[in-house]
């Protein structure tokens, strides 16, 4: 009898661990209780330094999921460090910007690390975790065009210029230029590159690292930084702070990431970043 009793206990229990691990909104991609963790990251894998798509595991780079191709990057270095830390498996995911944010909130993936900012629009999706980056604002202008100068917003009026849709560049930036010429947004950071980089507009608003990978791509190209000075432009600490997206009310995963993010210094961010500069695809 007492027999009996066990094996419908620990069937019962099989049960339950099955079933448990069918459950929306755990956190992260379960498998059987001697597997280890699975980590669903999304991202674009075409925003170089933040991430990029190569055809080899180079440097450390991942495999794309369903893919043959690799990703890398900023992102993808970020999610190898909190993997290692968390003692989870790694899983990427490549999806274009404007995918990312349901695809958290439908729980196809578990977060996305993909140089999002921090908005407030973003916030009533999606939950965000303490940055792991910090970017302020340049423009991208070209070095011998008619605003290689410009030394603050106001010294780029009437440009024409461009940026990438849902972004606070283009969103909250370009309007702050007096009498600027806004052309529609870039579906992605490297179309809104090449719109400059072909003429098709003077300039474009970004982030610093974006900026400086885009000089390292397009040797033609010129960084302007206005930050710090009266001319700089007016963005809040959500506009720059870089965080990871998770869904919402997932707070046992948000402090899981966050618990790693603790521990890093801006220093390390920046070193980071600088390293995922140093071995972009066209910085060779």
């Amino acid at each position: 009898m007492k027999n009996y009793v066990w094996k419908k206990l620990t069937g019962t229990l099989m049960a339950v661990s099955v079933a448990a691990s069918s459950v929306p909104g755990l956190g992260l991609t379960l498998v059987k209780a001697d597997e280890k963790k699975t980590l669903k990251v999304a991202m674009e894998c075409g925003y170089a330094p933040y991430n990029w798509t190569q055809p080899d595991d180079s440097n450390g780079a991942v495999q794309i999921s369903g893919s043959s191709d690799y990703a890398y990057g900023y992102d993808v270095m970020m999610a190898k460090h909190i993997c290692e830390e968390l003692g989870y498996d790694l899983e990427i995911v490549k999806l274009d910007w404007d995918s990312l944010v349901p695809a958290v909130q439908s729980g196809k993936v578990d977060c996305v690390i993909a140089g999002q900012s921090i908005t407030k629009e973003r916030q009533e999706m999606v939950d965000f975790t303490s940055p792991y980056y910090y970017a302020s604002i340049i423009t991208l202008v070209k070095g011998d065009g008619d605003y290689a100068d410009a030394a603050s917003v106001e010294d780029l009026k009437g440009v024409t210029c461009t940026s990438q849709q849902n972004t606070i560049w283009y969103d909250s930036c370009l309007p702050q230029i007096p009498d600027a010429n806004i052309l529609p947004a870039q579906e992605s950071a490297p179309a809104m590159l090449v719109a400059l980089e072909s003429g098709k507009c003077d300039a474009v608003v970004t982030d610093m690292p974006t900026g400086k990978a885009a000089c390292i791509a397009y040797p033609d190209l010129k960084l302007l930084d206005f930050s710090g000075t009266d001319g700089e432009f007016q963005v809040s600490d959500e506009d720059i702070n870089i965080g990871i997206s998770v869904q919402k009310g997932n707070t046992e995963l948000l402090d899981a990431l966050n618990s790693v993010l603790d521990k890093m210094t801006e220093d390390d961010f920046t070193e980071m970043m600088d390293e995922a500069i140093s071995v972009q695809p066209l910085s060779e």
